[in-house]
């Protein structure tokens, strides 16, 4: 019989949980994290299909391959630490 208690690596994954004209909201690590398209251009007129394809290669490292996109909670939280954007 198995044992239902938890070991090694949490299995909920980092996921988009919304789209808005306002910005994507990120669920990762138990908080939500809000990208608003004014930082994140990236986003605003990607097709949602890759706005949705994220991945996170390690803890608090977010990929969306279809966009080429690596972004850091660190950057998501505090974008004027970073002033670099897509032109």
């Amino acid at each position: 019989m198995r044992n239902s208690k938890t070991h090694g690596k949490t299995i909920s994954a980092a996921e988009v949980t919304n789209v808005s004209r306002h910005g994507i909201w990120l669920l990762a690590g138990g908080r939500e994290l809000f990208m608003p398209h004014e930082d994140f251009p990236w986003f605003q007129d990607a097709p949602i299909k890759s706005v949705l394809n994220m991945e996170e290669p390690a803890p608090g490292h977010f990929h969306w391959p279809d966009l080429d996109v690596d972004l850091t909670a660190e950057i998501i939280e505090h974008p004027e630490r970073f002033p670099l954007k897509a032109k």
